[in-house]
């Protein structure tokens, strides 16, 4: 590595605020409030990492840029890392969340805040590496590792269900990692390499193993989007996850299933996306019709949100497979847009949870009179 290895240090800083964490909490006099406060100054620090990536970017090129590689588990399956105009945005996403999620959390959890603390930081981690990994093998660890510390906040820290939604989160997601790890192996024997910049370069799949690979491919995004049918787990962890939780679901978690395609199924599938385009579009429309009535009918505010989430993310996948430019751009913007106004919202129905301990719609009325500034803000991210 001729530079500074910025991208390794942005993507495992956390882990050091999770070694000082380890340390603080042996005083248990000071445990918590050292576990807050060394959080928020380790999700600080990495967002002026990720702001000082975006300002050196160059964003007229298309070419990965603060390469990283280092020998890893043999020739062939390296530690190289890398952004392109893609993964920079979710990245500076990723990291310009993060602190929020910390201060959401600063009154409202109470119980065994370091191990909470604790669990966002890797999290942290695991999610800055999916954006920056130039490897197959390295981006399967980081993309599933992100389940572990999802699952422990949602079956730890969430509500009365919380074992049921983390569970059911867990066994949806684990079954499309299964797919995806044996497409890996087979890209593998057929290429050599799991050098994603090597892949899309030179790798031409046969038109015969190309509907293979991108379904099992699929199999794993369609379910972190969630695409319909395989949504139903969405709503219950929204709904019992913790409320900085929910904001990293929905903010983050759900946009990995996005990327996936566009990183892997359209330039390294190109014949099956094709062939595939229409399939998508039908799950897709009705997605964002039936997603849209049920939300309607919703009386808690987190599964209305929760379900139009993945309305939002039909008209996500509707515009990354019309496979065009504008289409595309529209995806992506689409993804950013929804990853910040959804983390937004649901942050607002933290704050009024956190008051009126109900996040029942009919229990928000004259909400305006009340809290004045409070509603125009939300309208706002509502309209948004």
């Amino acid at each position: 590595m001729s530079h500074f290895p910025i991208l390794s240090v942005t993507t495992f800083l956390p882990l050091l605020g999770v070694l000082a964490i380890t340390i603080a909490r042996r005083n248990s006099a000071i445990a918590d409030t050292a576990a807050r406060w060394i959080a928020l100054i380790t999700t600080l620090a990495v967002l002026v990492l990720a702001i000082v990536i975006w300002i050196g970017f160059d964003g007229t090129t298309a070419a990965f840029q603060y390469t990283e590689r280092a020998e890893w588990l043999g020739r062939n399956i390296t530690y190289h890392m890398g952004v392109d105009g893609i993964s920079m945005l979710f990245v500076v996403l990723t990291a310009g969340l993060m602190p929020f999620c910390i201060l959401a959390s600063w009154e409202s959890i109470k119980s065994r805040v370091p191990d909470y603390m604790i669990a966002f930081l890797v999290l942290e981690t695991l999610m800055i590496g999916v954006f920056c990994a130039l490897d197959l093998v390295l981006f399967y660890v980081f993309f599933e590792g992100g389940l572990i510390p999802m699952f422990l906040i949602i079956g730890v820290w969430g509500g009365k269900r919380r074992v049921y939604a983390s569970f059911k989160f867990f066994l949806y997601t684990l079954l499309g990692s299964v797919l995806m790890l044996l497409a890996i192996m087979a890209m593998y024997y057929y290429a050599g390499t799991t050098d994603i910049e090597v892949l899309l370069k030179s790798s031409n799949f046969p038109a015969a193993m190309q509907p293979w690979l991108w379904l099992a491919f699929f199999a794993s995004f369609a379910v972190k989007m969630p695409m319909w049918p395989v949504h139903t787990w969405l709503p219950d962890a929204h709904v019992e996850a913790p409320t900085a939780g929910s904001v990293i679901l929905a903010g983050i978690l759900l946009k990995m299933g996005g990327y996936g395609f566009l990183r892997f199924s359209l330039p390294m599938f190109p014949i099956a996306s094709d062939t595939f385009a229409p399939f998508i579009f039908v799950l897709s429309v009705v997605a964002i019709i039936y997603t849209s009535l049920v939300a309607l009918a919703q009386e808690d505010m987190k599964k209305l949100i929760a379900y139009s989430s993945v309305a939002h993310m039909g008209f996500v996948t509707m515009g990354i497979f019309t496979l065009t430019h504008q289409g595309i751009e529209g995806g992506i913007y689409q993804m950013l847009s929804h990853g910040i106004v959804s983390g937004a919202l649901f942050l607002c129905v933290g704050v009024l949870y956190d008051r009126m301990h109900t996040r029942e719609i009919d229990a928000y009325g004259g909400l305006v009179n009340r809290m004045p500034l409070y509603a125009v803000c939300f309208m706002i991210f509502t309209l948004a």
